[in-house]
């Protein structure tokens, strides 16, 4: 078991020989001002500023003659024992006038093969400062890089226009491009998405011939208002939102007074649709407010609205970071599905591949048919695997009825 902290700082340890008070004093001093750590204690007795330990060992008096040893303790538990090697003063090499107070610089001796007892310290009482060891390191160091030193090999040919090769690979560098503005700040969401969200994909191929042959018969009966295919699919995403909440909601994380943290599952009066959007500065995603109250032909025209707005560059940041859910169609660049990474902090993306004929059984007969892939991917934290399947299997329907379902909107 490890005992606390506090338990440590008060634990009783073997007393080793001491040295007079005024070398102890000076010694400490001299410590503060070589190795200052930051707060908190860094060995007990000696306290960096504004540090609360005061337990100090002390050692019994003895003529300054006489051979430096320590006493023996007296039931030393583990934790002690670790607390001694952790804390110890000083270490004394026999026959030496040198003397080592800090950890720091035992260590980047025996880090680097140094033997304290070689060394004379330039501090008060010989002490051995970490400036003596640095001075015996530097040029070992650089004789055992001289030694080592590899063979040149030719180095590849710079490109034309950067002069630049790179060093893992010996290929030349065309072009070198600085991770800021949109792209950085869509690297910094989707890595913070990967890293805090732990994500499920669920995903089912749709027959959408109902729903194109639909569109057809509108746009012929009025060419000029009718929806897109995308606004109809957002239609059917909102209302299957209605009917699976979790996933049109956000978690919240607070921190108590006690230093710990709980987390919420925020649940929203509405529906702000977010969709992607590929422009030129990047992929933009804006949200149509209050989606959820919008027919398939506002939804359409705010769609294509805010597509111009960010194509433009004048998109807000309400318009742009204002979203509860996403829908992503990446089928307008001819791939058929995705594992898509939720846009934080929200908790679940839909993606809508490209809609192709495929074979597909209709009444036991084999047919061609429109048909798309829907890729739902949600934080499993705020639900299962029957929500996400439900609400997906929600919005499928309404794609291969539409008729019935938008009627019942």
């Amino acid at each position: 078991s490890v005992m606390p902290v506090s338990a440590l700082a008060n634990a009783p340890v073997a007393a080793p020989a001491a040295e007079p008070a005024e070398t102890e004093d000076a010694a400490a001093e001299t410590y503060r001002e070589e190795e200052k750590a930051g707060s908190g204690n860094v060995l007990i007795g000696y306290g960096t500023p504004g540090g609360h330990g005061v337990a100090r060992r002390t050692r019994p008096r003895k003529s300054s003659a006489a051979p430096v040893t320590a006493e023996p303790a007296t039931q030393v538990s583990a934790a002690e024992k670790t607390a001694d090697d952790l804390v110890l003063l000083r270490t004394r090499v026999p026959g030496k006038l040198g003397a080592v107070i800090s950890p720091l610089v035992r260590r980047m001796a025996r880090d680097h093969g140094v033997d304290l007892g070689e060394l004379q310290g330039s501090g008060t009482s010989g002490l051995i400062m970490r400036r003596d060891v640095e001075a015996v390191i530097k040029p070992s160091v650089a004789g055992r890089a001289a030694a080592v030193a590899p063979v040149e090999t030719p180095a590849a040919a710079p490109v034309a226009g950067t002069g630049d090769t790179d060093a893992r690979t010996g290929l030349g560098i065309t072009g070198r491009t600085a991770v800021r503005g949109v792209r950085k700040a869509v690297a910094a969401n989707m890595t913070r998405s990967r890293s805090e969200i732990p994500e499920a994909t669920v995903w089912v191929d749709v027959d959408a011939t109902a729903l194109v042959e639909l569109r057809a018969a509108l746009k012929k009966a009025d060419p000029h208002h009718t929806p897109g295919l995308l606004a109809f699919i957002a239609r059917f995403v909102t209302a299957g939102l209605k009917k699976f909440p979790e996933l049109n909601s956000r978690i919240i994380t607070t921190e108590d007074t006690t230093g710990g943290a709980s987390q919420d599952i925020v649940a929203f009066d509405g529906v702000n649709l977010g969709f992607a959007a590929q422009t030129d500065r990047g992929l933009m995603v804006p949200s149509v407010r209050n989606a959820d109250k919008l027919s398939a032909r506002e939804l359409d025209a705010e769609i294509r609205r805010l597509t111009g707005v960010v194509r433009d560059g004048r998109a807000t940041p309400a318009e742009l970071g204002s979203g509860t859910f996403t829908l992503n169609n990446y089928g307008i660049f001819g791939v058929d599905g995705s594992a898509a990474i939720i846009n934080h902090p929200e908790v679940g993306i839909l993606g809508v591949g490209r809609i192709i004929d495929k074979p597909w059984v209709v009444n036991g007969e084999l047919a061609v048919r429109k048909v798309t892939e829907l890729t739902l991917t949600f934080d499993h934290r705020v639900c299962d695997g029957d929500t996400a399947g439900g609400f997906l299997r929600y919005v499928a329907d309404a794609i291969e009825n539409p008729g019935t379902v938008l009627a019942d909107m």
